[in-house]
């Protein structure tokens, strides 16, 4: 029996070092090598007869226990609450994560959807609800792969959802601002589009509020253009949303005394764009946002804003893929159940220092409070 040639044997034929050796065969031209020495160590083990060692793999090896998150905006600290809580509770119970960013863009939320077939997680999570082209897709790959998504309420779908009242979230917003005398407020938002429903929902609750006290005349609602959608998130994109269009607000001389941002990454631009003009928060102008992101809590910021327990939706989402996995290791029947989980928590309203009672006459100008 021929005696295997081992990379020693290569080493010393060739006249290099044994890691030089397993260096080249592997490919591995972290270290700069001369083409004469690459040469030289392939052309002995193929003289030699070398063959390369098979890869061990382990005898019943477990597959990594994976999941995948799909975000549509990293760049928004909301979606890295729901990241958080996704992951607290997959740590728990063993698993890992792979997270992909489509970035609110259709081709690559499309991409990621189209490896999934390859990748065969245990399990994917939507942090918001899936472009409505792809939404057969999402479906299809549920027959095969538990999936749930973190929803609006009232959204028809046919996957396990999380449902989030947003509507409740603009009711609490509004009702504050009344209860402190505000007449005449501006709402900023993001593109109000169809494929962005939650964000709607959040502006018709406001309204419907303002409306039950005669008052919907007096909202201004200052939405970004649908373009700034569909180019990639910036860092800062909310945030200049908030600060472009108070800009707008304050040259059209609009008699408002307060301003309310959809989010806290919006809320934290109209009050920089405050700080600029010398408008005082919330002496002259009162400003709210939502989500009770960690930056809201900081001592010079301090934001008004609306805590609606973000990561305790994250955990729920990976509970719920939990508990379809073990269906499927033990199923009751053979027809496998769709369930709407209604995980709902009471939004709390936090009052902090951006809200005070509206000034007679609406704004004026002066320092701000910072």
């Amino acid at each position: 029996m021929r005696k295997k040639v081992t990379s020693v044997d290569i080493a010393r034929a060739a006249g290099v070092s044994q890691s030089t050796v397993s260096m080249v065969l592997n490919k591995k031209y972290n270290v700069s090598f001369s083409r004469e020495t690459i040469d030289k160590v392939e052309n002995v083990a193929k003289e030699l007869g070398y063959v390369p060692p098979k890869r061990r793999t382990k005898k019943g090896g477990k597959k990594e226990r994976l999941l995948v998150v799909f975000c549509s905006n990293l760049t928004n600290p909301y979606y890295v609450m729901l990241l958080q809580g996704i992951e607290l509770r997959a740590k728990e119970q063993g698993f890992g994560l792979f997270v992909c960013n489509t970035q609110r863009d259709l081709k690559m939320e499309e991409r990621y959807l189209k490896m999934m077939w390859d990748l065969r997680p245990l399990g994917i999570i939507y942090t918001c609800n899936p472009s409505h082209c792809f939404m057969e897709l999402v479906k299809e790959l549920a027959q095969k792969i538990p999936v749930a998504v973190v929803n609006n309420q009232n959204e028809k779908m046919d996957v396990d959802a999380v449902e989030l009242d947003n509507s409740k979230l603009g009711r609490i917003m509004a009702s504050h601002l009344l209860g402190l005398g505000h007449r005449k407020v501006a709402y900023i938002a993001p593109p109000l589009t169809a494929r962005q429903k939650q964000r709607s929902k959040r502006v018709e609750g406001f309204l419907k509020e303002y409306e039950k006290a005669g008052l919907k005349g007096n909202v201004i609602i200052k939405a970004a253009k649908e373009e700034i959608d569909l180019d990639v998130a910036h860092i800062d994109s909310e945030y200049k949303i908030g600060y472009d269009l108070t800009q707008e607000l304050l040259k059209e001389n609009r008699e408002i005394t307060a301003i309310v941002g959809l989010n806290d990454m919006i809320a934290f631009g109209i009050l920089d764009a405050l700080h600029e003009a010398k408008i005082r928060v919330p002496a002259d102008m009162s400003v709210m946002g939502c989500d009770n992101t960690l930056f809201a809590r900081m001592h010079k910021v301090d934001l008004t804003t609306i805590e609606h327990f973000v990561i305790f939706k994250g955990r729920d989402a990976c509970d719920i893929i939990m508990k379809k996995i073990a269906s499927h290791n033990s199923p009751y029947s053979e027809i496998e159940p769709i369930s709407t989980y209604h995980v709902e928590y009471e939004p709390k309203l936090i009052v902090r220092g951006t809200t005070g009672y509206a000034r007679a006459g609406g704004r004026r100008g002066g320092k701000n409070k910072n």
